[in-house]
């Protein structure tokens, strides 16, 4: 007999992939190994949830990926890319440690520009 993990059994649906942008990549491989595995543990249940208290739209297209662990706010912000038709991306930027209630203006300008520079050069190919 065939056992289904729980989780796949309670989340069955993925609703989007992510995708790291070199940034973000980068921003996860800082930390040590327990915490990226919590960052990517909640990532994967967004995917399958569209829970906003780990993925948040925030402005300007720019969305949020939420974890606290540790006692830390981690961020990482993304863009949606349905432009194949095919597959829904999130595409994370880069992140950040959240210190204060909101999310500071630069980074979600930060996230803007990447996002911009991203769908430039898909588009020139």
């Amino acid at each position: 007999m065939e056992t289904i993990p729980i989780f796949a059994e309670r989340y069955p649906l993925q609703y989007f992939q992510t995708r790291f942008l070199e940034e973000a990549d980068k921003f996860i491989a800082s930390f040590d190994s327990k915490t990226a595995s919590k960052v990517f543990y909640n990532i994967d249940l967004a995917e399958q949830t569209n829970d906003p208290k780990l993925f948040k739209k925030l402005q300007n297209d720019i969305w949020e990926f939420r974890t606290r662990y540790n006692g830390l706010q981690i961020r990482l912000l993304a863009f949606w890319d349905k432009t194949d038709g095919k597959e829904t991306l999130v595409l994370a930027t880069h992140g950040f440690n959240k210190k204060v209630d909101k999310v500071p203006s630069n980074e979600i300008d930060r996230a803007v520009k990447i996002r911009a520079k991203y769908f430039e050069s898909r588009f020139k190919k």
